[in-house]
């Protein structure tokens, strides 16, 4: 049931979406979906937590899940962007103030933020296509999120510049954002760019040239 509806979600946005576009992507009556979840809104909260979850969702107490009361998917959405979101890689190399390998460490940063966004991808998809009716889960991805990954990257670049291992950049906020957005394409939007072979490219070959286009570019090498 979260499946069917997280696919109506991205495909149609909140606002759009009706249960029974959920109920006939599930192949059932709209009425069965009031034996799980009482509303939309139950069913959106179940689907930001749960999107990306290979595992099986944890059963609820009691049927039908209640709709979530005010403020609660902000919260706990809030919890879930705080507990899943941490860049070790990147938090040990701003405490150096100097790397003894640029390129490794540049490297596995590129690498590890790939495959945090990679894992997350179906939650980041939603929280685009629902951010408009959403302005305060909207305004929680664009700043803790978002926004929180862009700061750490721009300190990152600014610190590694200043001890001459990248190169010199106009705006190392601006080469920041280039760096996030670059990896998200490749990690998180492809997979519903509705151009030809956009999607057919392996996640392995994905985060390949994503890591060492970044790193040519923090190192000057790109012409």
């Amino acid at each position: 049931l979260v499946r069917a509806a997280t696919v109506v979600f991205l495909r149609q946005g909140y606002r759009r979406s009706q249960m029974a576009d959920v109920a006939a992507e599930l192949g059932v009556a709209k009425g069965t979906l009031y034996l799980y979840v009482e509303s939309k809104e139950a069913l959106f909260e179940q689907a930001l937590l749960y999107a990306d979850r290979a595992a099986p969702i944890p059963l609820p107490r009691s049927l039908p899940m209640p709709t979530p009361r005010p403020g609660s998917t902000l919260r706990r959405v809030k919890q879930r962007v705080a507990r899943e979101s941490a860049l070790p890689a990147l938090a040990v190399a701003l405490a150096r103030r100097k790397a003894s390998d640029s390129r490794a460490e540049a490297e596995s940063i590129v690498r590890e933020l790939v495959r945090l966004l990679a894992s997350h991808r179906v939650a980041i998809k939603l929280f685009d296509s629902c951010a408009p009716d959403f302005p305060e889960l909207a305004a929680l991805w664009f700043s803790a999120g978002r926004g929180g990954v862009v700061a750490l990257l721009e300190q990152y670049i600014r610190k590694r510049i200043a001890a001459r291992q990248f190169a010199s950049v106009k705006d190392p906020a601006l080469a920041a954002r280039l760096v996030l957005e670059l990896v998200a394409y490749w990690a998180v939007h492809r997979h519903w760019d509705p151009a030809p072979n956009a999607a057919v490219v392996s996640d392995e070959l994905a985060e390949a040239a994503a890591i060492e286009f970044v790193s040519r570019a923090l190192h000057g090498d790109l012409p």
